[in-house]
């Protein structure tokens, strides 16, 4: 069988950026999404695939406990293995309010979504692997499974108007460190993808203000980042040629997160 991947969102934007890199190196993917399937979609990805069995589609929420372990499970069952996770999944604020206005209800949903979700699905697909790979004799050489967190520039950098968009990716990012710890006696290793201004539906309702702060050099490559920017860092990072790194922050926001005078 093929290396295993589990992508979160990863029928769109960023996510489907990833999905597609994962499947031109080989892998089988399975996507979680909210959304009914789209056929139009998973037809392109299985031709991208070449196969019809090398890509699952399950619907659900991360925001779900529940979902997770059906979701893990149906990679088990179908594969028997598991290799790689990626926790893409997130959404914006309904409604960027300034944060002496913002309500709960954002907050709850926003944190739900994008940081107790990941941080309870990577729990849920550690245990499994654990289960599958049964007790180490020896730490290997190469990781036994990899997880990717998505967050983005906003775990460090301020956006007053969407402070609990800020607070989920900070908290993405301490996740990051938590699991990379408990995780590599176990062989496993975590990353963190940290994007900047990546043109997709999220990002489509700000064009012109990001164009215009790109024309006044926000980022060093005065450019909108692509999903596939994004899928080709992951798919660096879960080749297993790193295996003496975790905890890590590979960014991808052109040179944004670099402080300049």
């Amino acid at each position: 069988m093929p290396a295993v991947a589990l992508v979160t969102g990863g029928n769109r934007g960023i996510g489907l950026g990833i999905t597609r890199q994962l499947l031109e190196d080989g892998f089988a993917v399975s996507v979680l999404a909210t959304r009914e399937e789209p056929a139009d979609v998973l037809a392109e990805l299985r031709e991208l695939a070449g196969a019809d069995d090398r890509v699952r589609y399950v619907r659900g929420s991360v925001a779900d406990p529940a979902d997770h372990a059906r979701y893990v499970q149906d990679a088990v069952d179908a594969w028997g293995r598991l290799d790689v996770l990626v926790n893409n999944a997130g959404v914006a604020p309904s409604v960027r309010d300034d944060i002496l206005d913002a309500g709960t209800e954002s907050f709850d949903r926003v944190l739900g979504i994008n940081l107790r979700g990941p941080y309870f699905l990577t729990q849920t697909f550690a245990r499994a692997v654990l289960d599958l790979r049964g007790p180490l004799d020896a730490l290997p050489d190469r990781p036994v499974a990899t997880i990717v967190n998505v967050s983005s520039i906003s775990a460090t950098t301020v956006s007053t108007n969407r402070g609990d968009y800020c607070i989920s990716k900070a908290g993405v990012a301490m996740a990051t460190q938590l699991w990379a710890a408990r995780l590599a006696p176990e062989g496993i290793v975590v990353y963190e993808v940290r994007p900047g201004v990546i043109a997709t539906d999220m990002t489509a309702g700000v064009t012109e203000k990001y164009d215009a702060l790109f024309s006044g050099g926000m980022a060093p490559m005065p450019r909108w980042g692509k999903p596939a920017d994004v899928g080709g860092a992951v798919r660096m990072l879960v080749r297993g040629e790193a295996p003496y790194s975790t905890g890590e922050v590979f960014h991808v926001d052109g040179g944004m997160h670099i402080a300049r005078l």
